[in-house]
């Protein structure tokens, strides 16, 4: 796995404008090399924010929207529609303003969708619909995405993945139903570690005061049990992308000399 590298911007308004122009240039790079990009998007309010931004840059209209594929980290085991889901949340950000070819939007399923209640079945039906996706050239049960987006919570949760809960420690399984999570609502769908390290390169993003303990347990070689931001990484490449506020308590020995 690739060793994280750090950058620092002024504030969150800035970081989500940087974020998004790169990865504008990310996608347009994937498309112009393979004919097709894959992101796997993230809720919460900077992944939101990243999407506003990214629907209000003057480069969105360089991406191919028709030949990009979307897909989900988590998501709140909800009913369609309900304004909580990172879905709802994501089509207002940007989804609803871009032409996206439907088949390739991969929304991970609601609580009133074809398998109900039931969390698990929800999550391994997702697992299957990403093996299906995956060719043979992945070497796995989930498509090589070229970025994907991580959130970082408080606790260092990433996705739905929280500190010492049998999520983090799950080594098989590539999507998981998540039961009594600590923060509402209990009942999640969760990517797994596995699945996250299948992408070329995952970027975590966090802004805020409320973050910093979070951003530097994380990197400062805390186990991803305990920290499991940490254990977040991608094949090629691992970003963290930071403002001051959530890299002010890390060690100066970590912080980046060239942020902007």
């Amino acid at each position: 796995m690739s060793t994280p590298q750090l950058v620092v911007h002024r504030d969150k308004e800035l970081m989500a404008q940087a974020a998004a122009a790169r990865l504008i240039t990310k996608i347009v790079d994937a498309q112009s090399s393979r004919g097709s990009a894959s992101v796997v998007l993230t809720g919460g309010r900077n992944g939101n924010g990243l999407l506003a931004a990214l629907a209000a840059a003057p480069a969105r209209d360089a991406v191919d929207w028709g030949r990009l594929d979307l897909w989900w980290g988590d998501e709140r085991f909800l009913p369609e529609g309900d304004p909580e889901r990172n879905y709802t949340q994501a089509r207002e950000a940007l989804l609803d303003a871009v032409p996206l070819d439907p088949k390739r939007v991969h929304p991970m399923p609601a609580s009133d969708g074809p398998y109900g209640s039931d969390v698990d079945a929800a999550a391994e039906a997702y697992a299957e619909e990403l093996a299906r996706a995956a060719g043979p050239e992945n070497h796995g049960s989930v498509p090589v995405f070229d970025v994907l987006l991580l959130g970082v919570g408080p606790d260092t949760h990433v996705a739905s993945l929280f500190p010492e809960l049998p999520g983090v420690r799950e080594t098989e399984r590539t999507v998981i139903g998540v039961h009594g999570a600590p923060k509402p609502p209990p009942t999640r769908i969760s990517l797994t570690l596995p699945a996250i390290r299948a992408a070329r390169e995952v970027w975590l993003l966090a802004a805020g005061e409320d973050k910093a303990q979070a951003v530097a347990m994380a990197l400062s070689g805390t186990g991803e049990i305990q920290a499991p931001a940490a254990g977040a990484r991608g094949r090629s490449r691992t970003l963290w992308l930071l403002d001051s506020a959530a890299a002010s308590q890390l060690p100066r020995s970590l912080y980046p000399p060239a942020s902007p």
